[in-house]
């Protein structure tokens, strides 16, 4: 089985695309259940604004690829022509690849916090779904621990800026303040919720929270001093807004075109500045095209958070070191766990020899008590284990080295473990392994004999 990562984001595709990619939960959990029809036999889907990232567990790496890219242009319905558009990440540098991105060294905003909820949330959805195994329940259990450790024992979030922040400082340079200024906000979630805070924190004079659920509005608005409005009617109060700020989880334009240039008109002149910080977008690019009107997407937060990059460079490096090293140790483990089913198949093996020689003894020994029978089969197991104690160590502490595959290779051939698999496949080979072992141990004792 192949470690197998294809990711989107926004250092590879601008937001037309990634908006193409955009998943819900429900979409999600839809995909997962019929992912295992694409080849893959483990998955997790990761979809947020900035990135849509599928890992999977598959038998071949080239072939689980373009299954992949298929599953996820099938499930989104999005052009064949952004396929072009995935990176592909394998093995090492797939388990590299998720590290970084829950420590939030591969997001927009360096450092930010809010990923590694996200990822947490991928993993649930696919634990939910029963798409996960030993393999990518092993490495979601590592990167989270790595999102904590880097956050623990780093201050790369300590300086850095989340996008709704980002999308205010943009906001406070067009305007050079924003105190006294009027906002609308369009939605209620986190990073809704984290724009009102920082439009109320930078001196915002009205703060205007629309949502389709108006109870969330209402919490929303009482949280930063604001007042909730009717999402179909927020246009209303948009006459004298300043600043609109749009960040729904809506599939559609909730700013048109045409209600926007009807708004214009009635402001008479007054300027508009727009930040969309949502994927799929919540503006209708042809927005920006009327005249008054400023309009940034979550792209254009670029310039403001690299402004910010030299504060968090210094802890950036030394989270990279703990990613690295944590890396390392993940692909040592997983070379461990490849062993496990040979180790399996030898311990399974010497354990049927043992109950065959038991058995074959204890007709010859028909006084036993009982409980000298528990301990003639306590002696025959502890010398199994110990027997074999030598080259399990040996094998067990040859994983992740160069010297990996020669162990494993040799106690194939010595122990004759032809199939390396399940314990079904083991028992599948255990009447021909028995009935050579009995050919084998004949000719020994005939040859002692002699």
């Amino acid at each position: 089985m192949q470690l197998t990562a294809l990711s989107l984001n926004h250092k590879n595709a601008p937001v037309t695309v990634r908006e193409q990619l955009s998943l819900s939960r429900e979409n999600i959990l839809n995909g997962l259940l019929n992912v295992a029809s694409y080849g893959a036999d483990e998955a997790v889907l990761l979809s947020t604004c900035n990135r849509t990232e599928l890992y999977a567990a598959v038998a071949d790496v080239n072939e689980g690829n373009e299954n992949l890219r298929r599953f996820l242009l099938d499930l989104t319905g999005a052009k064949n022509e952004v396929a072009d558009y995935f990176a592909a990440f394998e093995g090492k540098e797939c388990i590299k690849h998720l590290f970084s991105v829950a420590a939030g060294l591969d997001s927009l905003v360096l450092g930010e916090g809010q990923i590694l909820s996200q990822v947490k949330a991928a993993y649930a959805m696919a634990r939910e779904a029963g798409v996960t195994g030993t393999v990518l329940n092993t490495l979601f259990h590592r990167a989270i621990a790595v999102g904590k450790r880097v956050r623990a024992q780093t201050n790369i979030d300590g300086n850095s800026v989340s996008v709704s922040y980002a999308a205010v400082q943009l906001a406070k340079e067009k305007h050079g303040s924003l105190k006294g200024k009027t906002a609308l906000v369009f939605g209620a979630g986190k990073m809704a919720q984290l724009t009102a805070k920082h439009l109320a924190a930078a001196g915002a004079g009205q703060i205007f929270i629309a949502n389709r659920h108006i109870e969330k509005a209402q919490e929303l608005a009482q949280l930063v001093g604001g007042k909730a409005v009717a999402f179909d009617s927020a246009f209303d109060c948009a006459k004298d807004t300043d600043i609109i700020v749009t960040s729904t989880g809506a599939p559609h334009y909730v700013v048109k075109l045409w209600e926007t240039r009807r708004l214009m008109t009635a402001r008479q002149g007054k300027p508009l500045f727009i930040v969309d910080i949502a994927v799929p977008r919540d503006v209708d690019p042809a927005v920006g095209d009327l005249k008054g009107v400023t309009l940034f997407n979550i792209d254009d937060l670029t310039n403001v958070v690299d402004e910010h990059l030299k504060e968090r460079e210094h802890e950036a490096v030394a989270a990279q070191i703990i990613v690295n090293e944590e890396t390392t140790a993940t692909v040592t483990k997983f070379q461990y766990l490849s062993f496990r089913p040979l180790m399996a198949l030898l311990s399974e093996r010497a354990e049927r020899i043992r109950e065959r020689e038991v058995r074959r003894i204890s007709g010859k020994l028909p006084d036993l008590t009982e409980d000298e029978w528990r301990q003639v089969n306590r002696m025959s197991k502890m010398i199994v284990r110990k027997i074999l104690r030598t080259p399990m160590m040996r094998v067990n502490g040859a994983a992740g080295t160069k010297d990996g595959a020669f162990y494993a290779e040799a106690m194939q051939k010595l122990f004759r473990l032809d199939t390396v698999g399940t314990t079904d496949a083991a028992n599948s080979s255990a009447k021909d392994w028995s009935e050579s072992e009995e050919n084998e141990e004949t000719r020994y004792y005939r040859f002692q004999k002699q």
